[in-house]
């Protein structure tokens, strides 16, 4: 398995991932997407979508905006309940998730718990802790032409104005619902699908990409009439894998779920699976698969008092659909794509760096490259090629850099799956080297098989 710094150091090397405003030092748990991260995480987002939405009959998709009215939050119990355990180290102030630096406990953990443990501060060493406080981790905005100064004079004017970057892109699902019933009338059951970012607060952002403070995330609400939920629950979970392993490309092996317990899930769920991933620094969780009951729309009901009912178009009973949540953080794929692409190995002698990715999800399919730079009857014979490959594949890539060693080398870190290569019998007979990333052996073709 490969270290994580080794996927740092090449995400930033070849332009997958620069950390946050790193020309004025950086800023933690954000990071920006580089030319090759961005074809990537698209990539990844295109083939979920694909599987997901337009395969499918029974999705629909949706982009809500990502500030929503603040009674969104009351209603969805984030406003209540989105906490983490925060503790401070009394002697270097250092602040800390309680259950992110002690074994053994959860987020629900107490004070007298935490310090029973004698946790030393992973920053300065001592045992000197105050209380465990809760701290929500949605973000805070004003709305409107509010100042700092008139919410001091007038502390009703700020809470009149007060909103939050969404912590998930669920609730926007939610609240239109009632839109997308009165507008397509779906048969149950139906799935909304959204794609976008989110945004939360961590206490102690950590591990890449793993734990950051803006993420994309890729979630459906799937609504059921409520005496179907446990198959439609297993059809869900069966699709998750299909999606990871099949499509995805990850190893079934190191795809584990985990059933979580009552104590541990999210306030909304009666049932919860995360699907947990071996990544390079230990397994952590990769999606979760959720059952909501009615537990959001009965929430919008009372607090909007509008009817979020469903009329069977068949039994014409009248209920509120229950839902099925599968969600995916962006980051966390990414990262599990790149972890399992990681490879070193050995060529003739020379170590080399190669992600292996699935064909479908490499930044370019081609790398096209004259054998020398010099010759224009190359050159040109080249840039045919190229264009011709750039018009019906769209993501090709052009490198008359260094020799032809070193191109497929870097080729190989940024994982093109096929360097072709114009050369003097090109000329001569209209075929090319076609040369595989992952096994390195070359072959020829004429240009028009390509």
């Amino acid at each position: 398995m490969s270290k994580l710094e080794d996927i740092v150091s090449l995400c930033k090397r070849r332009g997958f991932i620069f950390p946050g405003s790193d020309v004025y030092g950086g800023m933690a748990g954000t990071w920006d997407f580089g030319p090759l991260g961005v074809m990537l995480k698209k990539n990844i987002m295109d083939a979920w979508w694909h599987y997901f939405v337009e395969k499918r009959d029974d999705m629909y998709g949706i982009d809500a905006a990502i500030i929503m009215n603040p009674k969104t939050w009351v209603a969805s119990g984030h406003a209540a309940t989105f906490a983490d355990p925060l503790v401070e180290c009394k002697e270097c102030k250092s602040r800390f998730r309680a259950d992110k630096i002690a074994d053994g406990i959860t987020e629900s953990v107490t004070t007298e718990e935490f310090l029973a443990l004698h946790v030393k501060c992973p920053t300065c060493g001592k045992e000197n802790w105050g209380p465990i406080r809760k701290f929500n981790m949605m973000f805070t905005t004003h709305v409107g032409a509010v100042l700092p100064e008139d919410t001091k004079e007038n502390p009703e004017l700020a809470e009149k104005n007060i909103a939050y970057l969404r912590p998930e892109t669920a609730q926007g699902i939610f609240t239109n619902y009632k839109n997308v019933i009165d507008t397509f009338y779906p048969s149950l059951p139906f799935g909304l699908a959204q794609q976008g970012k989110a945004f939360r607060n961590e206490i102690s952002p950590r591990d890449f990409i793993l734990r950051d403070r803006e993420c994309s995330q890729m979630e459906i609400e799937y609504f059921v009439a409520p005496n179907t939920w446990e198959e439609n629950f297993e059809k869900m979970r069966k699709a998750q894998h299909d999606f990871l392993e099949n499509v995805i490309g990850l190893p079934a092996k190191n795809i584990h779920e985990l059933e979580v317990p009552k104590e541990d899930r999210a306030h909304y769920s009666k049932r919860t699976i995360d699907f947990m991933f071996d990544y390079p620094n230990g397994e952590e969780e990769l999606m979760g698969l959720a059952y909501r009951t009615d537990f959001d729309l009965s929430n919008i009901e009372r607090e909007s008092g509008k009817s979020m009912e469903y009329r069977d178009k068949n039994t014409k009973e009248v209920f509120i659909p229950h839902v099925i949540e599968p969600s995916i953080g962006v980051e966390r794929l990414f990262l599990a794509v790149l972890s399992n692409a990681y490879t070193e190995d050995e060529i003739n002698g020379e170590k080399r760096t190669v992600l292996k990715l699935p064909q479908s999800l490499a930044p370019y399919q081609f790398c096209v490259s004259p054998l020398l730079k010099n010759k224009p009857e190359l050159v040109e014979k080249a840039q045919q090629v190229y264009q011709a490959l750039k018009e019906k594949y769209g993501n090709v890539t052009w490198d008359d850099s260094g020799n032809i060693g070193k191109r497929y080398r870097k080729q190989d870190e940024i994982g093109t799956p096929k360097c072709v290569v114009i050369d003097f019998e090109t000329l001569e007979n209209d075929t090319v080297t076609i040369r595989d990333r992952d096994t390195t052996d070359q072959i020829r073709k004429s240009i028009s098989e390509l």
